[in-house]
């Protein structure tokens, strides 16, 4: 593969960072001061409210950086002879960019995962929680006049602490959520095909097959990414190992997991679930979802409050001061070179 040409123009006296960060928002990922902090650091070239392919065609040529998630094809890339970073500040990797050439060159991939992380593990620490005792439909009963008393309300209710918990996936969100458990003492089952026993026992957790992490767990976080070979990796063979009264909560990516399975499942009254992520979002006003009390709802919030998206603003700063530098970057999430071409996710809207 042909490298582009050397630019003979001399390079801007400052960086050229290009903010082009649809669908975020720039006043929403940056605080003023993290903003101004960038202005006087970089030469920013705004294109937040004129996001027109030209103008990006226009500028690439002098970009250092690129906060955002544009597409980049090879051909787009060979015009941006300058550029050193490429910083995504939506949450996932997506197939519009050509990522080996980005290798090749030295360009810097880098994701905004790291910020989402506590949010999101805090939220599914919330769900589990709710579904061990039943919160949520009990509010709901007590508005309606149908509240139950002391132990009338708790026949189906559990205890977290000293609970077999499984987690299916340990990248950002099972770390994270792995530390938030540690006072309830459970014994944590993991199944991550990415990741050797050793990285996991380093952990804490036990290494498991996901087989195994479904059968003997009471709770189940699903946390996976999504890929090929994990889509509908929770099907109806697997939602069947689940122990009688199982609570599964799914914060990740909605292909992992067989909706119409899992919903057969919670009408059925065998499992409880907490849902973050649908296949469709909005939900069809008339989804069956929506009527059954075995399940925890959640419009895909888990992650975007305030404190996330103003630390990817800092994130962004910190590691385009680094880069600039001649430095690595320390915050954000670098993209490796072997899995983020397998990664098949949707853009968050």
């Amino acid at each position: 593969m042909s490298t582009p040409a050397p630019d003979p123009t001399p390079a801007p006296a400052r960086p050229v960072v290009v903010l082009r960060p649809a669908p975020q928002r720039t006043d929403r990922i940056f605080t003023p001061a993290a903003l101004g902090s960038l202005r006087d650091r970089f030469t920013v070239v705004d294109l937040e409210k004129e996001p027109s392919e030209e103008a990006l065609e226009e500028v690439l040529p002098d970009a250092f950086a690129i906060v955002g998630q544009p597409d980049l094809p090879t051909q787009r890339l060979s015009r941006a002879g300058r550029l050193r970073a490429l910083l995504n500040v939506e949450g996932n990797f997506f197939p519009n960019v050509d990522y080996a050439t980005c290798f090749e060159r030295g360009i810097h991939v880098l994701g905004c995962g790291p910020a989402y992380a506590p949010a999101v593990a805090e939220y599914a620490l919330a769900l589990a929680l709710d579904l061990a005792r039943g919160i949520s439909r009990e509010d709901r009963a007590f508005r309606a006049g149908r509240e139950r008393y002391v132990s009338d309300g708790n026949a189906d209710a559990v205890l977290l602490q000293g609970s077999d918990v499984g987690l299916v996936g340990f990248g950002n969100l099972g770390r994270g959520l792995n530390r938030l458990l540690a006072p309830f003492r459970p014994t944590i089952r993991v199944y991550d095909p990415w990741l050797p026993p050793g990285v996991l026992r380093e952990h804490g957790v036990l290494p498991a097959s996901l087989d195994e992490t479904l059968s003997r767990s009471r709770f189940v976080f699903v946390l996976a990414t999504v890929t090929d070979e994990s889509r509908h990796l929770i099907g109806e063979r697997e939602l069947h190992l689940l122990p009688d009264g199982a609570r599964l909560v799914l914060v990740s990516r909605a292909p992992v997991v067989d909706y119409p399975a899992l919903l057969s499942h919670v009408a059925r009254g065998r499992v409880m679930a907490g849902i973050d992520v649908w296949p469709d979002e909005p939900v069809a006003p008339d989804d069956p979802a929506r009527s059954l009390d075995g399940l925890v709802l959640s419009a895909h919030r888990a992650g975007g409050i305030p404190a996330a998206f103003e630390t990817i603003g800092d994130m962004v700063l910190d590691d385009l001061t680094l880069i600039a530098q001649g430095l690595p970057p320390a915050r954000m999430q670098t993209a490796a070179r072997e899995l983020v071409g397998r990664y098949r996710n949707r853009p968050v809207t």
